[in-house]
């Protein structure tokens, strides 16, 4: 395996230009699916070779559960510092798991809550919780999901301004942002170094939703409103993983956004500009994280093999 093991672990620094470029060069839907996909695939293959050199150091403690022959120098060799390395990967790992397990725990917390305290409401796709506070959030579900939204919220808003807080949250609902959320949350957890992707996929996706709040009621200026009061008077979604209008984040940038002309869907940057650039290192780094990690989860396959008495 030799270095190639711990190439996934520091690769997701390439994908950081991206992060930020793609928020203010490509369409709001195309960056969210971008950096989500970067975002998953670099996870996946860190923790694949944590897992890998996991096995290099629980093989030397004393005691192990695992095959004698798991611990033969031949197979130590396989990594670099196996002494160091594997031995620092084990609470590694642990913390990765505990982490990404309490994050998806939370989440479906959330949103059992929010389906029992939504039960007794009557509406099919719309929930008006009688709460003074002001908050408003996608509720995702297997049926399609509902919008929550509270009689303050309403209370602050005029007509127009509704009409684009419902077109928001539905938006969400409908392209399942959610799960673009969810996957850079733990993508986060698994690598700290893709913490930047998790904020910029947070941003592109309300963005995506502003637009397509944009389009149903046909006036940007409308929606723009509709930001800027719900983020003076609103508190957050219940959970990181719910998208919500008025998210915690940087709204003067989504309201600027939307006072300008729409993005082009079909923007296609030229590989000598810095956007373009950023995210040919992008693909670069996900691509040569790929290999690494298969590389190198094959070559400690057939080790551990060899290794193994009959």
């Amino acid at each position: 395996m030799g270095v190639f093991v711990f190439l996934p672990l520091v690769l997701p620094l390439t994908a950081w230009p991206i992060a930020r470029l793609a928020e203010q060069h490509l369409h709001p839907r195309t960056a969210t699916r971008l950096l989500t996909a970067v975002a998953g695939v670099m996870a996946l293959c860190s923790t694949l070779c944590l897992a890998l050199l996991m096995v290099v150091g629980t093989a030397q403690l004393p005691g192990n559960p695992l095959p004698d022959g798991w611990s033969d120098p031949e197979v130590r060799a396989a990594v670099p510092y196996d002494e160091v390395a594997g031995k620092a990967a084990i609470p590694a790992l642990l913390v990765v798991c505990a982490a990404c397990v309490r994050t998806l725990w939370r989440h479906a917390r959330v949103r059992r809550r929010g389906r029992r305290a939504l039960e007794g409401l009557r509406g099919g796709s719309v929930a008006v919780v009688a709460d003074e506070a002001s908050y408003a959030y996608a509720l995702p579900s297997r049926r399609g999901g509902r919008v929550v939204v509270t009689t303050g919220m309403l209370s602050r808003l005029a007509a127009p301004e509704r009409r684009a807080l419902f077109a928001h949250e539905r938006a969400h609902l409908s392209a399942r942002h959610h799960r673009h959320l969810l996957v850079t949350q733990l993508a986060a957890r698994a690598n700290p170094f893709l913490r930047p992707l998790r904020t910029s996929v947070a941003f592109a996706a309300e963005r995506w939703a502003d637009e397509a709040a944009a389009r149903a009621v046909r006036d940007r200026r409308v929606v723009a409103r509709a930001i800027g009061k719900a983020a003076l008077v609103s508190r957050s979604a219940p959970a990181p993983t719910l998208a919500g209008l008025a998210a915690p984040g940087p709204v003067p940038r989504r309201v600027a956004a939307l006072l300008a002309p729409a993005p082009a869907a079909t923007t296609r940057p030229s590989v000598f500009t810095g956007v373009g650039l950023a995210l040919w290192s992008a693909a670069f780094g996900t691509a040569v994280s790929a290999m690494s990690s298969a590389n190198s989860a094959v070559t400690m396959v057939l080790i551990l093999r060899a290794a193994t008495p009959l």
